[in-house]
């Protein structure tokens, strides 16, 4: 078998190696960026016409999409792992061995989806109750979480394609299909909600339909096309070299989202003991500091990418060079979203209410606080950045926990049982775990970085 390269990945893997690395940055994380960010806004809206429906709603969309997320674990992982090596052939040039990891990927990441699906579906009930779902929260949104169960499986493929149109520098297609997953489900959820008075269930089904949507251009771009990025049957294997190092790299990353969507379970467990509306306040909350965290998270995948290809490529110099310019961008993010959010904060907060004062209030208090770790997220992004694209995926695992078991579960329990600040411990606590994980990840990266440099004499 013999992988051939575009044209088109020539001109970028030839940019992503050369071309002045601000400008890289900015060339694949900004559309990454948006996506992001147009995730956020999507998430934002479905909260709004879940609030439309209850405030009850909107727990129970918080409460279980943090299940959701701890399944999808796997496939994220997977996602995330192997598309670094994937990155990391294609820098070195290896062709052939950039598509067998492409194509096993989606083999195994198909497998694995199905599965999880048939071990879990005929047991809901039984899951949502092991997990420490509310009985009012599961009697909401049983349907919800069964349809999400079905979209599980699709996205595990979508983020297969999403991570090899990343490796190969394609961050427009990218941000293009996606803004069309977006118009879809929130055109569809629209006329669910507001039209058809429908209730979580179709919420949900609405998702499963735009991924759907996506997944028809995942197979045509990936399935029916040839090169070196294309699926191909005769090029999945078990072979130890193509999938040793994507397993090796992505099982920490399995690791720290499962137990990193575990731990958010039990914090909005937590949360109940200032009633079932406060898991909502807190997603609310969440949501909104999204609007500066997930344009963040865009620029880390993207310099992610560029670090792992010019470290394949033995340009060492360029790897911290793109360190440096993600840690300013996403510094620069953080200060100026979270001000402008907090700025209008109240209307904001209008926005999710669902018309309760009390509601209204638990969110603002919960925000103010949580606004106050976007530079500190930025500067952890960053330095995950750095981290995934050098493949140091056990360290990346530490952090991620230390974030929930370390600086949050804990300090949360302290808060509730050892002062008196009420309601606006839910907010303290974020505030806490996302300052103390930028000092953790701070002191990472300087040790990462000191050996880097001794390895391969950067200077």
């Amino acid at each position: 078998m013999k992988a051939a390269l575009s044209k088109r990945d020539e001109i970028f893997l030839e940019k992503s190696l050369n071309e002045k690395m601000w400008k890289v940055i900015l060339m694949i994380g900004t559309p990454l960026a948006l996506y992001q960010g147009l995730q956020q806004i999507f998430s934002i809206l479905d909260t709004m016409m879940a609030a439309h429906i209850s405030k009850e709603s909107v727990s129970a969309v918080a409460y279980l999409s943090q299940l959701n997320h701890l399944l999808s674990a796997v496939g994220d992982g997977l996602a995330v792992g192997a598309g670094i090596q994937i990155s990391r052939a294609f820098g070195e040039g290896d062709y052939e061995l950039v598509q067998k990891r492409v194509s096993s990927l989606y083999a195994l990441s198909f497998t694995v989806g199905a599965a999880m699906l048939a071990i879990i579906l005929p047991f809901t009930g039984q899951f949502l109750k092991l997990a420490g779902t509310p009985e009012t929260l599961i009697s909401v949104g049983m349907r919800y979480f069964i349809v999400q169960l079905f979209t599980m499986v699709v996205t595990f493929l979508n983020n297969v394609y999403i991570a090899v149109e990343r490796a190969r520098g394609n961050a427009g297609r990218i941000f293009r299909l996606n803004l069309g997953v977006i118009a879809l489900k929130l055109s569809l959820t629209a006329v669910f909600v507001y039209f058809l008075n429908g209730d979580l269930f179709m919420i949900g089904l609405a998702s499963l339909l735009s991924q759907i949507f996506l997944l028809c251009f995942a197979l045509k771009n990936s399935f029916f096309d040839q090169g070196v990025f294309s699926f191909s049957l005769k090029a999945v294997t078990a072979e130890g070299r193509v999938i040793g190092p994507m397993l090796k790299r992505s099982w920490p990353v399995i690791t720290e989202k499962a137990l990193f969507s575990f731990g958010k379970t039990i914090v909005n467990s937590m949360c109940t003991l200032y009633g079932d509306t406060m898991v909502g306040a807190m997603g609310v909350s969440n949501n909104l500091g999204g609007f500066t965290t997930n344009p963040q998270n865009g620029f880390q995948e993207g310099a992610a990418s560029i670090i792992s290809q010019n470290l394949g490529a033995g340009k060492h110099r360029r790897v911290l060079e793109a360190f440096k310019a993600v840690l300013i961008v996403n510094i620069i993010i953080g200060a100026v979203f979270s001000s402008i959010e907090l700025w209008q904060l109240d209307l904001l907060a209008s926005l999710f209410d669902s018309g309760s004062p009390e509601f209204h209030n638990m969110i603002m208090t919960v925000y103010r606080f949580e606004a106050l770790g976007a530079v500190p997220l930025g500067i952890n992004a960053s330095v995950m950045a750095l981290l995934y694209g050098l493949g140091e995926t056990k360290l990346t695992l530490i952090i991620n926990l230390s974030r929930v078991f370390v600086f949050r579960i804990p300090v949360f329990w302290f808060l509730q049982n050892c002062t008196d600040f009420g309601e606006a411990s839910v907010g303290i606590v974020m505030m806490v775990s996302n300052v103390s994980v930028a000092v953790l990840s701070s002191l990472i990266a300087w040790i990462v970085i000191r050996n880097f440099k001794r390895t391969y004499a950067t200077g």
